[in-house]
């Protein structure tokens, strides 16, 4: 009897030694590590993953007339800044379009109002970004909003304004605005190429979009104190007159559907992809060595060129063919 249970006291100290981790042989504390971080992996990308759908798919839009009841919206004859304004007017929002061409300008706002009829305000300024010094973009902004100090909202699109620094002077115009109400939004349409290690044969388009993404990380960092919500969006290609894509797809949004996208997120992260494939594409291409990825965007470029090339090939030998 004595021998029984000694026998099973040593097989009792035998377990709960092996279950001390101090008198565990490295093997199994290795093995206890690997699951330990394992699991932790496995519950942060769970989290990322249900952050993402709530985010795409389940987040109530902000309602956009808590800012105010004006929206300034520049590249607003074409493309996303158009969609933009169509969008936002049927949020019931009045606008100040912002373009250079004054025929198109016109044909955007008198479609609007007949769309929207009499409870949307539009309201035109001309101004061609490539032509006009700094001072006097901001000069005929402030003349076009003057005594309008609702305007809250501003969306910037057209990437050569950048070059003459149209989106600095811009801003500068409708930020006395917003601080005066303590309240307010910018919304910076950039480019995806600002996360690439290479943007080849767009370098200068990507060059100002990196601009604009540092630019509007920096003022939200600065104004958000006093209420103003700044964020910079990054699309990848839509189908516009830009990216020489006529057909859209589930990849290559239209403008429509891209600026539906679009507005959901405003208000929230000061950086995003809003259009759901684009972020899964992203992620896609995040995970490709940076050669294949460079690559890849070479490939593409160099394709565009050669098509936009052949596209004015055929145009000259038809105005050559004309009398």
């Amino acid at each position: 009897m004595w021998l029984i249970l000694r026998g099973q006291e040593s097989q009792i100290h035998r377990a709960s030694a092996s279950d001390d981790p101090s008198t565990m042989e490295l093997p199994d504390l290795v093995l206890m590590a690997a699951s330990i971080l394992g699991f932790i992996a496995l519950c942060k990308t769970l989290v990322r993953l249900v952050r993402w759908a709530w985010t795409m798919f389940l987040r109530p839009p902000k309602n956009l007339k808590e800012y105010g009841s004006w929206a300034l919206v520049t590249g607003s004859t074409d493309g996303i800044g158009k969609a933009m304004a169509f969008e936002l007017a049927s949020k019931g929002l009045s606008l100040v379009l912002v373009g250079r061409n004054p025929c198109k300008l016109e044909a955007v706002s008198n479609e609007i109002r007949e769309r929207h009829g009499e409870g949307v305000e539009v309201k035109n300024i001309v101004i061609d970004f490539a032509k006009l010094s700094e001072e006097e973009i901001a000069r005929r902004i402030d003349e076009g909003i003057k005594g309008m100090d609702v305007v809250f909202w501003l969306i910037m699109w057209v990437w050569h304004t950048l070059t003459r620094g149209g989106t600095t002077w811009v801003t500068r115009s409708v930020l006395p605005g917003m601080l005066k109400k303590k309240k307010g939004a910018i919304i910076n349409i950039g480019s995806a190429s600002v996360w690439l290690q290479s943007y080849p044969l767009a370098t200068l388009y990507a060059a100002t979009k990196a601009y604009m993404a540092m630019f509007s990380k920096s003022i939200s960092m600065e104004y958000r104190q006093y209420g103003i919500d700044v964020q910079c969006q990054f699309p990848l290609l839509v189908a516009t007159k830009m990216t020489l894509i006529k057909r859209s797809s589930l990849f290559i949004p239209s403008p429509e559907t891209f600026s539906k996208a679009s507005i959901r997120c405003f208000g929230y992260e000061h950086e995003c992809t809003p259009y759901w494939p684009h972020s899964v594409q992203w992620y896609v291409s995040s995970l490709l060595p940076n050669a294949l990825l460079d690559w890849c965007v070479l490939r593409y470029f160099l394709g565009m060129r050669t098509r936009g090339q052949a596209k004015e090939r055929r145009k000259s030998r038809v105005n050559q063919q004309d009398p």
